[in-house]
């Protein structure tokens, strides 16, 4: 399974500055004027982990294979998005297909990037967009709720879900998203989320973009918007996309000598995969071996028929047992055959649950 991250904001808050940062790559067109991109770019980007690496330099394989991450380049909306302003519906759409929001916000002052609404104030940028959101939600709820007015006449699960979607409808006619309706976790309302791809129903981290000179210490923009992400329950991260975008085609040495001349330690990539794993619940397992070192990407809690059903659905369904090292056990030891000798491998049922760095081999028969 792949993670997807669609980039939204205001016009020129920096959100193809960031994505040609993030995929390395001069791919989004970057111009000090607002809808430059006018289609949704997307990049698929390696998972940096420096796990594979170490695993790779005891095993030899003939490859590495890291877990991927899509990121969308969606075109900055405005107020009046829902309506068809800017760019309108469109790019509204695109959203629809991410798993979460990247919402990138300008907490730098600079005169010679113009701001679409004349002035910096990440929050006022941050609550125009959100509207234009759940606007767009509530348009999506309603059309739904024509359509099962019709089916719900003979049909006990469409009555189900018609009595969800009105009472959610009500919910977020009040200004609030489907992320925070009470009732999210019922089946019949996952099933209406699903159906309805709503967009307010997806997690968000919220991106603070700084000047170069202000990457050690939050400005008074940066803290307004982790006060904010904190407030909704949210994950928040600062970056630079101007740094970012200078870091391209340096090697890691030099990669990791410029982010020390800016006192950090990790890059702007770096930080929003690891929150995006955080925030959608995701970990990394391995498989290791002489062709090659490849992590999977699962949800946490999920057991080991359903983390080896992402390498291959008959895995799943056949599954018998699974061989199971931890990877501080495999660093420690040096090799699988090590790790057998040392009676740290495990080996375990349909009920276990996988943990983050899991080296794994499953047998299965179909």
């Amino acid at each position: 399974m792949g993670l997807s991250i669609g980039i939204v904001g205001l016009p020129n808050v920096g959100k193809s500055t960031l994505f040609n940062a993030l995929t390395k790559a001069q791919n989004a067109e970057s111009a000090n004027y607002p809808f430059c991109t006018i289609e949704p770019n997307k990049a698929i980007v390696p998972v940096p982990d420096i796990r594979i690496e170490q695993l790779a330099r005891l095993v030899n394989p003939a490859r590495l294979v890291n877990s991927t991450i899509e990121f969308f380049d969606i075109a900055g909306l405005v107020k009046g998005a829902s309506k068809g302003e800017g760019l309108g519906n469109q790019f509204l759409s695109n959203i629809r297909e991410t798993d979460a929001i990247l919402h990138l916000v300008r907490c730098f002052e600079n005169d010679d990037v113009v701001h679409v609404d004349g002035n910096i104030n990440p929050i006022r940028d941050i609550e125009v967009i959100e509207t234009e959101l759940l606007l767009s939600d509530i348009q999506t709820l309603e059309r739904k709720i024509e359509k099962l007015q019709k089916l719900a006449k003979g049909d006990k699960t469409a009555k189900q879900m018609l009595d969800d979607a009105e009472s959610l409808l009500k919910y977020m006619n009040d200004g609030r998203s489907a992320l925070m309706y009470p009732e999210r976790d019922k089946e019949s309302v996952k099933q209406l989320f699903n159906e309805s791809r709503l967009m307010t129903a997806k997690q968000v981290i919220y991106c603070a973009n700084v000047d170069e000179t202000e990457l050690v210490e939050d400005n008074e923009y940066v803290k307004a918007v982790k006060e904010y992400a904190g407030k909704n329950g949210a994950d928040a991260v600062k970056i630079s996309a101007k740094v970012e975008e200078e870091m391209i085609g340096l090697s890691d040495e030099e990669r990791n000598e410029f982010l020390d001349s800016y006192g950090v330690k990790e890059s702007g990539l770096e930080k929003i995969i690891k929150t995006g794993f955080h925030t959608l619940g995701l970990i990394s397992y391995f498989t290791a071996g002489p062709k090659e070192v490849r992590a999977w990407t699962i949800h946490t809690g999920w057991k080991a028929p359903q983390a080896a059903g992402v390498i291959h659905t008959d895995f799943e369904k056949g599954f018998i047992r699974a061989e199971v090292i931890s990877y501080d056990d495999y660093i420690k030891y040096g090799s699988e055959a090590a790790c057998k000798s040392a009676g740290v491998m495990r080996i375990e049922g349909k009920e276990y649950t996988v943990q983050d760095g899991d080296i794994m081999h499953f047998l299965f028969n179909v």
